[in-house]
């Protein structure tokens, strides 16, 4: 599966701007875009994500265009067939792992029910571990249960490419290499493509993938 992205956009805030020129092109099972804080890391899979719309260029995984601004398409992220798994995890409180999980596979307004779960999010629940707390809320969980979520409520609306923002920034170190080693577990497994961004060289070393690196908004 290829992924092919071109982007260039200016952000303005007060007297202060930021330039994102960025362009890549992989067929990698593991891409990993490295740099420091500010470099323009999230700004990039925020774009692909169909969250943030460039000034100019593009974005295609496996050949299908999510974006192209000259040629006036602009996929809503829900059509992209791309999960955004945010450095926070972004999980809703009042609603269970279970509930997460399941949030996206129905369009509407309405919640997951709390006790009718979907094969699909049981399916999730059991490839990560999770039947022991799939009713508790996500205060009650650790970390590393949440990161897991997070992964779970992604995968269960079959995407054809996962990001991941500093999926390992928000965990203790003892946790950090045992996660990194599940991720690239469940990744053979799974056959996922992941793209994933990281600050930390010890997750470039582990990853080993495909490695592009974005410093100050540009690819160096």
């Amino acid at each position: 599966m290829s992924v092919d992205v071109a982007i260039r956009t200016t952000l303005r805030a007060d007297d202060r701007h930021f330039d994102l020129d960025v362009s890549f092109v992989s067929e990698h099972r593991r891409i990993v875009i490295y740099g420091p804080s500010g470099a323009g890391k999230s700004l990039t899979l925020r774009t692909m994500a169909g969250l943030l719309t460039p000034d100019a260029g593009h974005v295609r995984v496996d050949g299908r265009t999510l974006l192209d601004v000259a040629a006036g398409v602009n996929l809503p992220a829900r059509d992209r067939e791309v999960a955004y798994v945010f450095q926070d995890y972004a999980l809703f409180p009042h609603l269970t792992v279970a509930q997460n999980i399941g949030f996206g596979l129905a369009r509407g307004w309405l919640n997951p029910r709390r006790r009718a779960h979907d094969d699909r999010v049981r399916r999730w629940i059991e490839t990560f571990e999770l039947p022991v707390v799939a009713d508790s809320y996500p205060v009650r969980i650790s970390g590393g249960q949440r990161q897991r979520v997070a992964l779970a409520r992604a995968l269960a609306a079959e995407p054809r490419l996962v990001l991941l923002d500093e999926p390992f920034a928000a965990l203790d170190p003892a946790l950090r290499g045992r996660m990194r080693a599940e991720l690239m577990a469940l990744q053979a497994r799974l056959d996922l493509q992941l793209l994933v961004i990281t600050h930390d060289p010890a997750d470039v070393e582990a990853m080993d993938g495909h490695t592009i690196e974005v410093r100050d908004g540009r690819v160096v």
